[in-house]
């Protein structure tokens, strides 16, 4: 038991969502070789990743959840080994995740644990129809970030390009023209049905 008398593994749960929250800080850093000073995190990346995963698994017939929670954990083990760049990765040995996601969750709750090990040694093994899409839509969140980042005046041509190749699943390749092309300023044709529906349905305008 600890000090404020709740099991170890429930505080071993604890701190591995703490822990997770580093993700937060740690930036993808892939981009700062493209000079962007404060580029997109770790969990902000994982984030987008979930919801492309579960549009993709949707379009595909996948367990969506399963998708989505491959996707929201596919680089939980970065927290202890950082993100390494692509340039990076013919230098740099690290641990592979299964043992890292091991030791994070020694410890916690034995069905948390297991669930979680299993998310990673299914995303890493790239078998299941899941963990395929789920690979993809990271590959997909790359895409549409490099998009974004395009229309900043980053050239981000060898990102996209290379994010086009990796694809892999039936549903990411007829998604990608779409998000390749797409205008990331997605709140301007929102602003303009507003404001077509606000001339048409008079009332008191919003405060």
């Amino acid at each position: 038991m600890t000090e404020s008398g709740e099991p170890d593994s429930l505080a071993a749960a604890a701190g591995f969502l703490f822990e997770m929250g580093q993700l937060k800080q740690l930036p993808r850093s892939g981009w700062l070789l493209l000079g962007i000073p404060q580029p997109e995190s770790v969990a902000e990346h994982s984030f987008r990743a979930a919801m492309t995963g579960i549009i993709l698994a949707a379009m595909s017939g996948a367990d969506v959840s399963r998708t989505a929670a491959l996707c929201l954990f596919h680089d939980g083990h970065e927290t202890r080994i950082g993100d390494v760049p692509s340039v990076g990765r013919a230098y740099v040995s690290t641990a592979i995740p299964e043992a890292v996601t091991a030791q994070q969750t020694h410890g916690m709750p034995e069905p948390a644990a297991r669930a979680l090990q299993d998310l990673t040694t299914e995303y890493e093994a790239n078998q299941t129809a899941e963990a395929q899409l789920a690979h993809d839509a990271d590959k997909l969140e790359m895409l549409a970030q490099a998009v974004e980042y395009q229309a900043q005046g980053y050239d981000t041509a060898e990102w996209r390009d290379s994010a086009l190749a990796a694809l892999r699943t039936d549903a990411a390749r007829r998604l990608a023209p779409a998000v390749n092309s797409a205008d990331p300023r997605w709140w301007r044709p929102v602003v303009t049905r507003a404001t077509q529906l606000r001339n048409m349905t008079p009332g008191r305008p919003a405060e």
